[in-house]
């Protein structure tokens, strides 16, 4: 999790090549935060490749070091988070549910409600150097919204120790938990991605449709029964005295 401000003007870039549509975070200046700015440019992205017939599949990337460090604390601890809570929900479900299967990229550190995307993907391919982080519990918060993700895809022993403890595991780690599909060296990690994106660009876009729908439909289910409960719980977290309370610490140490 991070703050800052001066945002750039656009945050996601958006490109189509060889039936893949690469959305890229690059959102530098807070480490891939997600801040309502970027999270509207995700949004208009991943739909643009929803409807885009030449699109086969959708690759989520990141610049700079971070891919995502999870909710923009200066803007949670402004105002009140629960439509930012419930656009997070929404976010997982339009990834779960486009009819094009998404990949993420995962090059470096990733945290807190960044995870909620990479669990929300089909594939997941990380470096062996990334590192990610369930920090919420640090903060008097809770993994809530992106639990209905992460839990889908991590093994149950492995959520309690990444949520519980909050400490930061490899890309290794998070293959064997299951929160991503494969980890290789961070040399052969953009080979890898391209590899797997040609290959399921070669499915027929019924065929990708009807199996996705398939493979994930109890996690949808799991988002539409739970999903609202999850971002009512977060925005209560967040408006406590003693989330607010960590959250102002870490923002002035960041300073």
């Amino acid at each position: 999790m991070t703050g800052m401000s001066d945002a750039p003007a656009e945050l996601v870039r958006y490109a189509v090549a060889d039936a893949v549509a690469t959305i890229t975070l690059d959102s530098q200046h807070n480490r891939n935060a997600l801040s309502r700015q970027l999270v509207a440019e995700l949004f208009a992205h991943l739909e643009a490749a929803e409807a885009d017939d030449a699109v086969r599949v959708v690759l989520i990337r990141a610049e700079g070091r971070v891919f995502c460090s999870g909710a923009d604390l200066t803007e949670a601890s402004a105002e009140g988070m629960e439509v930012g809570a419930r656009r997070i929900v929404d976010l997982q479900r339009l990834v779960v549910t486009l009819s094009k299967p998404v990949v993420t990229r995962l090059h470096g550190a990733v945290r807190a409600g960044g995870i909620g995307i990479v669990a929300a993907s089909d594939i997941a391919i990380a470096a062996d150097e990334a590192t990610f982080a369930l920090t919420e519990v640090k903060l008097g918060l809770a993994a809530a919204i992106i639990s209905l993700t992460v839990h889908h895809r991590m093994n149950p022993r492995a959520a309690a120790l990444t949520t519980l403890g909050g400490e930061v595991f490899g890309g290794r780690d998070a293959a064997a938990y299951g929160l991503v599909t494969t980890a290789v060296p961070g040399d052969e990690l953009d080979a890898e991605v391209a590899r797997v994106c040609a290959s399921l660009a070669t499915g027929a876009p019924q065929g990708l449709r009807e199996s996705k729908r398939i493979l994930n439909r109890d996690l949808v289910a799991r988002i539409d029964a739970h999903g609202e409960e999850l971002a009512a719980l977060s925005a209560r977290l967040f408006a406590s005295d003693e989330a607010r309370e960590a959250m102002a610490a870490f923002l002035s140490r960041k300073r």
